[in-house]
């Protein structure tokens, strides 16, 4: 299946607006995470397990155990914080 990767803030600086991911059908958001992580370079970097991420399925925030679809767009994006 295939969904549109959109990455935010200073992901967006590192990896760009965002992509389309060929992922295996009963992908996660963790299973896409670490696909994009596998690929090393900047995308290992930006995304790597240490870093607080959030994410949203469809414009919706979500956990990493949900599921994704094909045609789904995905985004990532760091924690928000104010002063």
């Amino acid at each position: 299946m295939k969904v549109q990767v959109r990455y935010f803030a200073s992901l967006r600086e590192a990896l760009g607006t965002g992509e389309g991911v060929e992922l295996p059908e009963g992908s996660t958001v963790a299973g896409a995470r670490d696909a994009l992580i596998a690929r090393g370079g900047a995308h290992a970097e930006a995304l790597a397990r240490g870093r607080a991420l959030r994410s949203a399925l469809n414009q919706a925030l979500c956990e990493e155990s949900a599921a994704l679809s094909d045609g789904a767009e995905l985004a990532f994006f760091p924690p928000v914080t104010g002063g």
